[in-house]
C-alpha cells in the first residue's frame, strides 16, 4: 500500500508541476481548472495519509501554516547592484564610447525594466531553498515563504543544478492591481499609490495567505551565482533559466551595435503599454560576460550595463 501511495504522491506531483509550469509560465494551459482542482485534491488527500512523504517541491507547500513575526536578515554572498540611469540618446552613446573604449566592439541585450521589486531565488539540487528581497543590495530579508506562493517559481527546476541563484523582478500584472485597489476601497482601507508599491506591500506581509490573494507574478534576468553549468554570453544565460523553467523577462533582443541598441530602446518605448506589467524603462546591457569581466564595477553598479529611462507622462 505504502510503495503505490509514494508512486501516486511523486507522479502527482509531476503532473501537477507541470501544469502549474505551462498555465503560469508559459501561459499554454492544457488543462481546464476542475480538472487542476481534482489532481490537486487528491494530492491533498493522500499527504494527509502519508505526511511522511511530503517534499518542500510538492505543490500543496506554496503556502505556509503559519504567519511569521518577523522577517529575518540575509547577507547577498553576491552584491545586488543597482544600475546607472541614462536619460537621453546621447547619454546611451556616451556609455556605449566608455564601453568601448575599455572593452572594444561589443553586442548588447537589451531588455524591459519592469517596475516591480527585485528578489533573489535559490535553488540546490534543483529544489526551491529560500528567497530574499533586495534591501539595500548587500542585506535584505528573507521572505521565503511569500515566494512559494507566487505559481510563476518553480518549486523545482526542470534539471538538477547543484545551485544557482537567480534574480527577478516581482510585480503585479496591471489588470489585478486595479483590482486590488478596488477591494482596498469596498473595505474602507488605504489604496496602493501604484503596482511597484502594491508588489513591495504584498511580499512584505506576515502572513503569507494575504500574499497568495494578491495575484503576484516574476520576471527573472539574471543568474548571480551557478554552480554545474557555464555559458558564455547573458543571452546564453536567460535562454538556460528559460530552460530550467523560469519565465524569463520577455521581448529580450540581442543588438549587434549601439545604432540597433538605440532601435530597440525606442521600440520598447512606443509599446510600454502594451505590457501586461509596467515598466519604467529599457536595460541596455553588455553580452559578453568575458567583457563583462573586463569593464568590472563600482561600489554601487556594474559598468557594463545601464538603464534608459522613458521621460515621465502626464497622468
Amino acid at each position: 500500500m505504502g510503495d503505490i501511495t509514494e508512486k501516486r504522491i511523486n507522479e502527482l506531483k509531476k503532473i501537477i508541476n507541470r501544469y502549474s509550469y505551462l498555465y503560469h509560465v508559459k501561459d499554454k494551459p492544457e488543462i481546464s481548472d476542475s480538472e487542476y482542482d481534482k489532481l490537486y485534491r487528491e494530492l491533498e488527500d493522500l499527504e494527509e495519509l502519508r505526511p511522511d512523504l511530503i517534499t518542500s517541491d510538492s505543490p500543496t507547500r506554496r503556502i505556509g501554516e503559519k504567519p511569521l513575526e518577523s522577517f529575518n536578515k540575509v547577507i547577498h554572498k553576491i552584491p545586488m547592484q543597482s544600475l546607472n540611469d541614462v536619460f537621453s540618446i546621447d547619454e546611451l552613446m556616451a556609455f556605449d564610447k566608455r564601453v568601448r573604449n575599455a572593452a572594444g566592439d561589443t553586442d548588447y541585450v537589451v531588455e524591459t525594466k519592469i517596475d516591480g521589486l527585485s528578489v533573489s531565488l535559490e535553488y540546490k539540487d534543483g529544489v526551491f531553498e529560500a528567497g530574499s528581497t533586495r534591501g539595500d543590495g548587500i542585506t535584505g530579508e528573507d521572505i521565503t515563504q511569500n515566494l512559494r506562493t507566487i505559481r510563476s517559481i518553480p518549486l523545482l527546476l526542470t534539471e538538477k543544478v547543484p545551485y544557482i541563484e537567480v534574480r527577478g523582478e516581482v510585480y503585479i500584472p496591471k489588470k489585478d492591481f486595479a483590482k486590488i485597489n478596488m477591494e482596498l476601497e469596498e473595505n474602507g482601507e488605504v489604496q496602493f499609490a501604484n503596482p511597484r508599491n502594491a508588489a513591495a506591500g504584498s511580499l512584505r506581509q506576515l502572513d503569507p495567505r494575504i500574499t497568495a490573494s494578491r495575484k503576484l507574478d516574476i520576471l527573472v534576468f539574471n543568474i548571480q551565482r551557478i554552480e554545474g553549468r557555464s555559458y558564455k554570453t547573458h543571452s546564453e544565460s536567460l535562454e538556460l533559466m528559460d530552460k530550467l523553467g523560469f519565465k524569463v523577462v520577455p521581448d529580450f533582443r540581442v543588438c549587434g551595435d549601439i545604432e540597433a541598441v538605440i532601435e530597440e530602446v525606442k521600440r520598447i518605448g512606443s509599446r510600454k503599454h502594451d505590457y501586461e506589467f509596467e515598466i519604467d524603462g529599457a536595460v541596455v546591457k553588455v553580452n559578453s560576460m568575458q567583457k563583462r569581466e573586463q569593464l568590472g564595477s563600482t561600489s554601487k553598479a556594474p559598468r557594463w550595463a545601464a538603464a534608459f529611462k522613458y521621460p515621465p507622462e502626464q497622468e
